[in-house]
């Protein structure tokens, strides 16, 4: 569609829908055989708050895989779970991890002076919280989210409420922690220079660079506003990175407004029928719905409260149509099966409800599990 720098023509809504499945890897080729790690490197960062969502948020991008997939590529440290960005835990390569804490720790560490004001906890003890989990960890223990709040009570610091989380979030937030694989439904968490021992170490400009190409390659067209709200960077800083990008993005012209683009997914023959039409069951804490700030194109605003009751920032899993939520959706685990419990929120065909039930029998494969639909 364009090549180097040009400005690429103006797109109308539905070719910017297309675009972005391609760039989210939930196009009609979805992942297209690549690995957890090489799909977390293309998007930049999944969401990766809630464990169970962040898997299929893998597992959508990977037909045929299984949560046990998912699981041994965390044991195999292709990726891991962190605080890179906006205070919020998600999945990134596991080499970019300590660079990408550095580069966007300093909004949410300011804001969590407030916090720790809050909380009753003074900057000196959360160092020292800090020191003694390091101290613990050492040597390559992996330790339950229990056994690490244990051992700041042993030291003699106070963790009841919310104070453990706040001094593991810190201490992961400084870059010295890091999740390890998940334990069931534990969280884990080891010592990041241990888990991951040749971490890349680019410049800060680069660095920059590195985070505007995959943002918009595994999201765009976006604005400069989503990739801003996205990392948590100052709009100078975003726009740096971008221009460090150089070839790599280009701009997309829009009666909105501008968006930037990756080159690479505009020129992809992909905005076909097909790709358009796809039919998706994602989680709620998904990129598709969490990696933009202006979610106008996929989301009517009379939706807006069927998918985040009460605007308290829990996300429903959604049904997809044309790049658009048409629907929500919830699941119940069982031994052998996974009831969902679907919701559409516009009036679906039965051959919407027959593709949408095609994805669920894919997503309880995932889970090992056969998935039994009820429609509202």
């Amino acid at each position: 569609m364009v090549t180097g720098t040009a400005l690429a023509a103006s797109l109308a809504d539905d070719e910017v829908r297309a675009a972005r499945l391609r760039a989210l890897l939930l196009g009609a080729e979805r992942g297209a055989g690549r690995s957890v790690g090489q799909i977390v490197e293309w998007m930049g960062a999944l969401q990766a708050q809630d464990v169970a969502s962040s898997f299929w948020s893998i597992g959508v991008r990977t037909p045929g895989a299984v949560e046990a997939d998912v699981q041994a590529a965390l044991e195999r440290r292709e990726a891991v779970r962190t605080w890179p960005m906006r205070g919020t835990v998600h999945l990134v390569p596991a080499r970019d991890a300590a660079w990408m804490v550095d580069l966007m720790k300093a909004k949410p560490l300011g804001g969590g002076a407030a916090r720790r004001a809050y909380l009753g906890i003074t900057l000196e003890l959360a160092d020292r919280s800090t020191g003694v989990l390091a101290d613990a960890l050492a040597g390559g223990r992996i330790l339950t989210r229990d056994e690490c709040v244990a051992v700041l009570h042993d030291a003699g610091i106070e963790t009841a409420g919310q104070l453990s989380y706040h001094l593991l979030w810190y201490a992961c937030q400084l870059g010295v922690l890091c999740q390890g694989p998940p334990r069931g439904k534990d969280h884990t968490f080891v010592l990041l220079s241990e888990w991951v021992p040749d971490p890349a170490t680019p410049t800060r400009e680069e660095a920059l660079a590195i985070m505007a190409e995959r943002y918009f390659r595994g999201h765009g067209p976006a604005s400069v506003k989503d990739f801003a709200r996205w990392t948590g960077l100052g709009v100078r800083e975003c726009r740096e990175g971008i221009a460090g990008a150089g070839e790599s993005l280009v701009q997309v012209e829009r009666s909105a407004g501008p968006m930037v683009a990756s080159a690479d997914v505009l020129e992809a023959d992909g905005a076909d029928a097909g790709e358009v039409s796809t039919h998706l069951v994602l989680p709620g804490f998904d990129e598709f719905m969490l990696g933009y700030g202006d979610r106008s194109l996929f989301l009517e605003p009379g939706h807006l409260a069927a998918v985040v009751p009460g605007n308290n920032g829990v996300f429903q899993s959604t049904l997809v149509r044309h790049g658009r939520v048409v629907g929500i959706w919830k699941r119940t685990l069982k031994p052998r099966v996974v009831a969902v419990a679907a919701t559409p929120l516009v009036k679906l065909t039965a051959a919407d409800r027959k593709a949408f039930e095609r994805e669920f029998a894919a997503y309880g494969a995932f889970l090992g599990r056969e998935a039994q639909v009820a429609w509202a």
